[in-house]
């Protein structure tokens, strides 16, 4: 089990969004392990309708963390992105001769989790699909650390 400090990481949760929580899933894969700046970028580069919901959730915790704990918001990665299925709305749709189908509008649970990583000493980073990266350096910016961690050391496996 991996003990995070309370005070580097801040959380924005959106609930009951309208849209299916796979949608919205391919765009939280895209964004996770991104820094701020890059996040937003990428989401208004990207074709999806996730894309707004997603946006206005990253924006609000970058909101949170500059206002509530005084955090620079070059500093912060989005460390955690989750989206988890909610309730169906349940509809009927009619049809011919008087009949009704029925139809399913999925909703979704969207959290995102951003993290100061100059406050931070040790520093987790999940790279896509690759594995846990756990380095202690001291003495090194913490931005130039995350740039060579997540560029040049992308195929490392930590145990």
């Amino acid at each position: 089990m991996i003990k995070r400090d309370p005070n580097v990481e801040v959380y924005a949760s959106g609930q009951y969004i309208r849209m299916s929580a796979h949608k919205a899933r391919r765009v939280l894969d895209q964004i996770r392990g991104l820094y701020y700046e890059q996040t937003l970028m990428m989401l208004e580069l990207m074709p999806y309708r996730a894309c707004y919901s997603i946006l206005k959730l990253v924006y609000s915790a970058a909101a949170n963390a500059s206002h509530n704990m005084a955090f620079n918001k070059e500093d912060l990665i989005i460390s955690q992105a989750a989206v988890n299925g909610g309730t169906l709305l349940k509809r009927l749709k009619p049809r011919a001769r008087g009949r009704s189908y029925p139809v399913k509008k999925p909703t979704c649970h969207i959290t995102i989790v951003l993290q100061d990583i100059s406050k931070d000493q040790d520093f987790f980073i999940w790279l896509r699909k690759r594995g846990w990266i756990y380095e202690t350096l001291k003495n090194i910016n913490m931005k130039e650390r995350y740039v060579t961690m997540s560029y040049e050391k992308r195929m490392i496996w930590a145990i």
